[in-house]
């Protein structure tokens, strides 16, 4: 029962990054500000009755066409280069693995993101996830997009905690729905933390923090975005609204190493609570 496996689940937009990962670099090689693409491709959406995510996959491959940019896998690497993280973030992934480490808990690190995996690719801290789940798109021959392969909304991101819940792989679709017995999944609920801001984050949130897990809903520090993170604490669908600041001695890093500390604790009581039953069939 050492090196019992924890995962810490993810957003990205404004969770681990200081904005939309397309607002760095993506959109203004389009010759528009952030503000006025999503303004624009969320109209677009509405017009078409698209779901918002589709719409503006859809949105971003019109524009690029009409401005001649390729979309190609390396332009969204490069753009994933130039990302910006909240303060403490690609220092935190090898301090809580080391921290797990020495509780004998095998700590997983994995994004569930609206945002596209061709830019996480390119980010300096792809290295420390085990898996990454976002939207991305199916490239033509000329190595530019021609429809979104995979779209990952509120919905989807729920499907996704439950194939890591099972231990499944990113496109087992049809286990996913199939009964497993709680003793037999991979990284039963109570050991998944979910960090996550917005509103395709709720029902992943929710569904940990119901299933006996954690989710902690970051919010930028010294800014607005305090009361919407307070909301979901209020509204009992988070454990904690805490600063989006991850470094050493912050509430997050605190609350985060307080929630391991009990997972090892309850192994270990676990484990001498298996030899006093070896000890009564012994009797």
């Amino acid at each position: 029962m050492k090196n019992t496996v924890v995962a810490l689940v993810y957003d990205f937009d404004e969770t681990l990054s200081t904005t939309y990962m397309q607002d760095y670099v993506l959109i203004p090689e389009l010759g528009m500000t952030p503000k006025t693409f999503w303004k624009k491709a969320n109209q677009w959406s509405i017009d078409n009755g698209a779901d918002q995510i589709t719409g503006s996959m859809y949105y971003f491959m019109k524009k690029a066409r009409e401005k001649g940019v390729k979309l190609t896998r390396d332009n969204f690497a490069y753009c994933g280069t130039l990302v910006k993280y909240y303060k403490g973030v690609e220092e935190w992934f090898d301090r809580i693995n080391a921290y797990g480490e020495k509780l004998g808990l095998k700590i997983e690190h994995y994004i569930i993101s609206s945002g596209y995996e061709e830019i996480l690719e390119g980010t300096s801290i792809r290295k420390y996830f085990k898996d990454v789940y976002g939207c991305c798109y199916a490239f033509g021959e000329d190595g530019t997009p021609v429809w979104p392969a995979r779209v990952v909304n509120y919905s989807t991101k729920v499907q996704y905690i439950s194939k890591i819940n099972k231990g499944l792989g990113k496109l087992d679709d049809k286990l996913v729905n199939e009964y497993m017995e709680d003793s037999k999944r991979r990284v039963p609920f109570p050991r998944i933390i979910y960090f996550g801001d917005g509103m395709t984050d709720i029902p992943s949130m929710k569904l940990v923090k119901t299933r006996g897990g954690n989710a902690i809903a970051v919010y930028k520090p010294k800014s607005a975005h305090k009361e919407k993170a307070v909301k979901l604490l209020k509204d009992d669908r988070v454990n904690f609204a805490l600063p989006a600041d991850y470094s050493e001695g912050t509430a997050i890093d605190t609350v985060v190493k307080t929630i391991l500390d009990k997972l090892a604790t309850e192994r270990n009581l676990d484990i001498l609570k298996l030899k006093e039953e070896e000890k009564k069939k012994q009797a």
